[in-house]
């Protein structure tokens, strides 16, 4: 059988591809895993993994079709076991991408709705998702977690499957790697899915997409160049990297923002045109809280005109973004080769794809027609990640068109969306705190009940031995009896004509008093060895332990 092609030829600036395992900031990673990757061989799983990688494409593309990413789409790229380039396996095929959500954290929970939407519609695969912070699906449901899973196990235990959670218990993989893990749960999946608590917690999260994906996006009214409304009408997602480049700004791609050479080609003399802009509540809020002084070749309208002037500031804003973006990625020379047939072609060649065959010849000119299919299949999901990644290259093409100050002139432009929620934020995070503390309250009145139950059980084991209730502060008068006696520089004396059952001592039932103190206490975590690995054995431990075998010390000494 025939390699099949490698896909997203073209990233190579992928973090699978890097050699270090220092994680970029403000990225979620995710990878796919078949079950026939555990359970064919590479070849066959490598090519069901191209029909798979179409079909969840093609599955999630209703949701992000006209979502506004941060910084760039979602995606999805092929390792196969010949060219394995995912830092998560180094030999099963699977399928993987990352995302940069930057201060729009709704990128990163979309993603993960996606992936359980994935997960739900094809049940025959596994899951994995982490960030910069690792198991973050573990920390949003932190306080409904098993004693036992911590950091430092955690690995390779998180999956998705079949739209659930799942935790891949230590009793039976104490230390599992990731194909233990991916096998276990397609297996053993009613053992490894998380308590419903967990999974309440994490899906709650994500209840409200794709819904809630929708209402991220804000619709505005400005006031742009034509150049910049040509731009934005053939390819609105590139207000992302425009935002990016206003928002990103230093003191070099200033200077390309001071002259406007491509985007303000007339000068003062430019018309600006009414256009509606569509992007996400964080681009919007990190557009309008920024204060920036509009260049001086820049036509602002009179402030007397406050609705006009206010639509021309934003437009300002977006234009000198995409100047200092265009001209940036230009001087940098990041375009590349871009996502064409010929670079796409080149990389099959250079991986082995045609296996030395002769060009024309019957077996060539067949994986030369699978090739071409696939990448025209793939070329209707990726449009959006190719030109994200090399936008120069579509900027020209878009502006080499024929287009004019006319083109957008007498349309019907709707007002700008109600910005209400850039100030009403306190609200929100007052909920969400409010909501956090629910879930402590909860927690720690479940720790406190789990308490109180192992003191009424204790309690109750004493009371059938037919012995009275423990009395913490007999032992206190004993103690305060023992010291009053009389002492010297020999030490603690007993006067010789002590009354003998004064200072008689029921040794059993002082070490039932004492042992009552330990479980009380929460000595018997150290007897059991429950929390030896949450670190619950302290100083303050210790010194509990020295008090308790100083009281027995003590108690000899008395009884003596």
């Amino acid at each position: 059988m025939a390699k099949p092609p490698e896909l997203n030829p073209f990233s190579s600036s992928s973090i699978f591809s890097q050699k270090t395992s220092r994680l970029p900031d403000d990225t979620v990673f995710y990878a796919i895993f078949p079950d026939t990757s555990l359970n064919s061989s590479a070849a066959v799983a490598a090519a069901s993994l191209q029909s798979l990688h179409l079909q969840i494409l093609e599955t999630l593309s209703p949701f992000t079709a006209d979502y506004i990413w941060q910084h760039e789409p979602f995606n999805l790229s092929v390792s196969s076991a010949p060219k394995p380039s995912c830092l998560c396996s180094d030999h099963l095929p699977h399928l993987h991408g990352k995302l940069r959500y930057g201060d729009n954290l709704e990128d990163e929970w979309f993603v993960v709705f996606l992936l359980f939407e994935a997960s739900r519609r094809f049940p025959d695969l596994s899951v994995r998702v982490w960030d910069t912070d690792g198991e973050f699906l573990l920390i949003e449901a932190a306080f409904h977690l098993p004693r036992w899973l911590n950091p430092d196990n955690s690995l390779h235990r998180v999956l998705i499957r079949r739209g659930d959670l799942h935790i891949v218990p230590k009793d039976r993989l104490p230390s599992p790697n990731l194909e233990d893990s991916l096998k276990f749960v397609a297996n053993c999946g009613e053992e490894s899915r998380a308590a419903e608590s967990v999974q309440a917690v994490v899906k709650n999260r994500i209840s409200e997409y794709p819904e809630r994906a929708r209402m991220n996006v804000h619709m505005v009214r400005v006031r742009v160049p034509a150049s910049v409304a040509q731009v934005l009408k053939h390819e609105p997602c590139l207000i992302s990297l425009a935002v990016e480049g206003f928002y990103d700004r230093d003191i070099d791609t200033m200077k390309y923002a001071a002259k406007m050479e491509w985007f303000l080609v007339k000068g003062k003399d430019e018309e600006l045109v009414r256009v509606s802009v569509r992007m996400s509540r964080a681009m919007y809020a990190q557009l309008v809280q920024q204060t920036f002084q509009a260049p001086r070749c820049y036509p602002m309208p009179s402030r007397s005109d406050a609705a006009a002037y206010i639509e021309a500031e934003l437009g300002m804003k977006i234009a000198c973004g995409f100047e200092m973006m265009y001209q940036q990625r230009k001087r940098e020379g990041l375009e590349g080769k871009g996502g064409t047939w010929e670079a796409f072609r080149e990389s099959l060649e250079r991986n082995g794809y045609f296996e030395g065959l002769l060009p024309g010849s019957q077996e060539y000119r067949r994986l030369m027609q699978n090739a071409k299919e696939y990448y025209r299949s793939r070329s209707l999901f990726s449009r959006a990640s190719e030109m994200m990644s090399a936008p120069v290259r579509r900027i020209d093409e878009i502006l080499a068109l024929p287009y004019s100050e006319d083109d957008f002139k007498g349309q019907e432009v709707p007002p700008s969306d109600d910005d209400s929620w850039l100030y009403n934020g306190e609200d929100d995070l007052n909920s969400a705190l409010s909501e956090r503390q629910r879930e402590l309250e909860l927690y720690e009145a479940k720790h406190k009940n789990k308490q109180k139950s192992k003191m009424q059980q204790d309690t109750g084991e004493l009371s059938n031995t037919n012995v009275d209730e423990f009395d913490p502060s007999e032992i206190a008068k004993t103690m305060k009896a023992f010291v009053r006696k009389v002492s010297s520089y020999k030490g603690a004396e007993v006067p010789e004509n002590r009354n003998l059952k004064e200072v008689d001592l029921d040794m059993n039932r002082f070490i039932r008093d004492i042992e009552s103190i330990m479980k009380h206490q929460g000595f018997e975590d150290i007897a059991s060895g429950d929390n030896i690995e949450e670190g619950s054995s302290s100083d303050l431990d210790f010194g509990k332990v020295c008090i308790m075998f100083y009281l027995i010390e003590l108690t000899v000494l008395i009884v003596a």
